[in-house]
C-alpha cells in the first residue's frame, strides 16, 4: 500500500475490528508515532508470535 506509505512486512497494531474480516490496524514508530492507518481485510494479515507457541497434545 504504498499511497499510505506501507510496504510489505511492516508490523501494526490491531485497535478495531470494522466487520467481522476488517481490521482497523495502526502503524507506529519506535517512539510510538503513529505513521500509518489502514483498514485491512483479515486474509492481508499475518500474526506475529513474540514468544514461543504451547505445543497442543
Amino acid at each position: 500500500m504504498p499511497e499510505k506509505g506501507l510496504l510489505r512486512g511492516q508490523v501494526g497494531t490491531v485497535v478495531e475490528l470494522l466487520a467481522p474480516s476488517v481490521a482497523e490496524v495502526e502503524f507506529s514508530d519506535d517512539q510510538g508515532r503513529t505513521y500509518a492507518m489502514a483498514a485491512l481485510r483479515t486474509e492481508e494479515l499475518i500474526r506475529l508470535h513474540h514468544r514461543p507457541c504451547e505445543r497442543v497434545a
